[in-house]
């Protein structure tokens, strides 16, 4: 194998290359094996600091879905602030103790996380339910029914 690049056709092997066809990861293998070693409860904690959360509107609501990995609803908490912010928040407190003859090990992981959302003003606000089941709260805020606006036709006259 050349180190030189091909300018003239053939196919470039060179990683070096930055016009090379072939795509190169100096970190392939290293994820999967990576993770393995990193403990349930810190992955549950690293899933909360990216949280996202979906906002969907239908035409009766506007619903938010939130996957909470491993959090009870004691953990989280639904908000209304300033009459029409929706906050949700939560915080992970765990703790892990495993002892036996030769050794003592506690692992501590925390984790906490924090999202406003500002609703348009047809959310009910004073109608907010909260629910969470299988690690997925879903929070529904109904809307308002549309006023239909009359068209009164006006004469001109001249």
């Amino acid at each position: 194998m050349s180190l030189v690049p091909s300018l003239f056709g053939g196919r470039r092997t060179n990683v070096f290359d930055p016009f090379s066809l072939e795509l190169w990861d100096p970190f392939d293998g290293l994820l999967p094996s990576a993770i393995a070693n990193v403990p349930s409860s810190a992955r549950e904690t690293a899933a909360l600091a990216n949280l996202r959360i979906d906002w969907k509107e239908t035409p009766e609501a506007h619903v938010f879905h939130a996957d909470l990995p491993g959090l009870k609803k004691e953990e989280v908490k639904v908000e209304v602030e300033d009459g029409r912010i929706l906050q949700i928040s939560g915080e992970r407190n765990k703790e892990q103790e495993e002892k036996n003859d030769k050794w003592h090990r506690i692992e501590r992981s925390s984790g906490k996380f924090l999202r406003r959302f500002r609703l348009p003003e047809n959310a009910k606000m004073d109608q907010v339910k909260a629910s969470m089941e299988n690690g997925v709260l879903t929070v529904t805020v109904p809307k308002e029914e549309e006023k239909k606006t009359e068209i009164k036709p006006i004469e001109i006259s001249g």
